[in-house]
């Protein structure tokens, strides 16, 4: 069986973090989505920058605007990538009917020049939710100080959320409980609560890609022996936390009304280490209600020689000690994953400020 339907058996969903236009046109998103189970697509500034900066895909579109020159850059975009996600949802809708609403969701990303700007993340979303105009539409909010108040109200507007950039597990916690508190709202004012769905995106091969520089240059060589396994144990221990969130009291009131659970996604789970096997991370994150968002040449690679097990709550205790001994060695998961989180929020910002230069260049030929 190939191994990507297979995961379906597991619990787990595989979507695919990769978007651009000639998906549709060819017709690779429908073939993804019967032969390999392919249930969601998500995207990102760094994905539209690769698409509309490197390819002639969408020079005509581009140049339908020329003479317009009240439309600037950023609105060309949206238009851009508003038909793209569009195109994705309606590609998707079948999935999303036949799950109950549980998969075939298709995610759009705020600017991430608002990463720090609450009330401008709240407005975007609004604005972005009501031009695709979608049920299957997540739009996405980073896990910053800031986001966090945001996607509670989001959530408790009905509009589903990416919770995206997360690395820490204390920062999930907070993303988990104002996902819960929205919804409680949405109870406390009458509303309904079934049609409304989230993920938590933790990022995964990051984590690894610091991590081992930082043992690389400590003295202390018996850290070598946790090098390429702190973001799995960083990510396993996240899921008891979802276990523990999910099995309260409190979200069981709101389970009875028909609410979801807000699944972890795994994003990043690429390797970046030549000497990992190119399935690491998606070989060893297998378990029930998550989602995997894979980058084409990993679902390729998976496709070909992943191994499908129930994998995600393995060596629990092993997973702390990893974490323990990273902590003993003065080497703070708190700094990796505010470090991590900056450097996120400013590589997405320079995709995006380079998309758009893109797009002004092709206007302009």
């Amino acid at each position: 069986m190939n191994p990507l339907k297979e995961l379906h058996n597991f619990g787990q969903s595989p979507w695919m973090d990769y978007i651009r236009r000639d998906l549709f046109a060819s017709g690779k998103l429908k073939s993804l989505i019967d032969d390999d189970g392919i249930s969601g697509v998500t995207s990102n500034p760094s994905i539209f920058e690769q698409a509309i900066a490197h390819s002639d895909e969408y020079q005509e579109a581009i140049m339908a605007f020329v003479g317009r020159g009240d439309i600037d850059a950023k609105a060309i975009f949206e238009s851009l990538e508003a038909s793209d996600i569009q195109n994705a949802a309606d590609a998707l809708r079948n999935v999303y009917d036949s799950t109950d609403r549980r998969d075939g969701y298709v995610s759009m990303e705020v600017s991430p020049r608002l990463s720090h700007d609450g009330p401008g993340t709240l407005d975007e979303a609004r604005r972005l939710w009501a031009m695709v105009d979608r049920p299957n539409l997540m739009v996405k909010i980073p896990a910053t100080t800031e986001g966090i108040p945001v996607i509670q109200q989001l959530i408790s507007e009905g509009i589903n959320i990416n919770v995206t950039l997360l690395f820490a597990q204390d920062a999930y916690k907070q993303v988990a409980e104002a996902f819960v508190k929205g919804l409680e709202i949405r109870v406390a004012k009458g509303e309904e609560i079934s049609s409304v769905a989230s993920v938590a995106s933790v990022f995964v091969s990051r984590i690894d890609a610091l991590v081992d520089s930082l043992i690389d240059a400590n003295e202390e060589k018996s850290l070598q022996v946790i090098k390429g396994k702190v973001a799995i144990a960083n990510s396993r221990l996240t899921y008891q936390e979802y276990k523990e969130i999910f099995a309260s009291d409190a979200w069981q009131a709101l389970a009875d009304k028909g609410a979801m659970t807000q699944r972890l996604l795994w994003a990043s789970t690429s390797t970046k280490n030549p000497e990992y096997k190119n399935t690491l991370y998606m070989d060893a994150l297998i378990g029930p209600d998550t989602v995997n968002t894979i980058p084409p040449a990993t679902m390729d690679a998976f496709r070909d020689h992943g191994i499908v097990s129930n994998t995600l709550e393995d060596d629990i205790d092993g997973a702390r000690n990893v974490l323990q001994t990273l902590d003993d060695a003065g080497i703070s998961m708190e700094k990796v994953t505010d470090q991590l989180l900056k450097e996120g929020l400013e590589k997405f910002v320079i995709s995006f400020d380079s998309l758009l230069k893109a797009v002004d260049t092709a206007r302009n030929v």
